[in-house]
């Protein structure tokens, strides 16, 4: 299927997606303060600039975007017809660069919780609840998505 829009008209579109303060991460911070937890933004000193540091927990969150991240039988992950070979290369990528961030930041003693665009969009408030009970306790890891509560 052929793409509406030019590649150089395709290419100007994707490259003002930004990586950082994201709807779904921006919300979820809100949320988070509203609830007395009080953080750092994009830690240049940590494995892949997590999202959210607290550093008083010792735990960094996660916020994915299920597209850009290939959340895998998320229903808001679907790999474009247009070019499908560049995106599974660069989507691939981008899930091995998690994997190897993440493992950094549990080898450096972080707790870590992933937490999906799915989650802030289909539950927002159980997304919340469950990123706080995390953060109150002391697991080391937490991926929070809204396919969990479907299964």
């Amino acid at each position: 299927m052929p793409d509406i829009v030019s590649r150089e008209v395709r290419s100007r579109m994707m490259s003002g997606i930004r990586g950082k303060d994201t709807k779904p991460e921006v919300v979820l911070r809100k949320a988070l303060h509203r609830r007395g937890f009080r953080y750092k933004l994009h830690d240049r000193n940590l494995p892949g600039r997590p999202d959210l540091v607290l550093p008083a927990r010792h735990a960094v969150v996660l916020v994915n975007g299920c597209f850009w991240h290939a959340h895998e039988g998320c229903p808001y992950f679907k790999l474009p017809a247009t070019r499908p070979e560049f995106w599974r290369d660069k989507l691939m990528a981008n899930r091995e660069r998690d994997r190897r961030n993440l493992s950094l930041l549990q080898d450096a003693g972080w707790r870590v919780a992933v937490v999906w665009e799915c989650a802030t969009r289909k539950d927002f408030d159980s997304t919340v609840d469950q990123l706080e009970g995390w953060l109150r306790g002391t697991s080391q890891r937490v991926d929070v998505a809204w396919l969990q509560a479907q299964g």
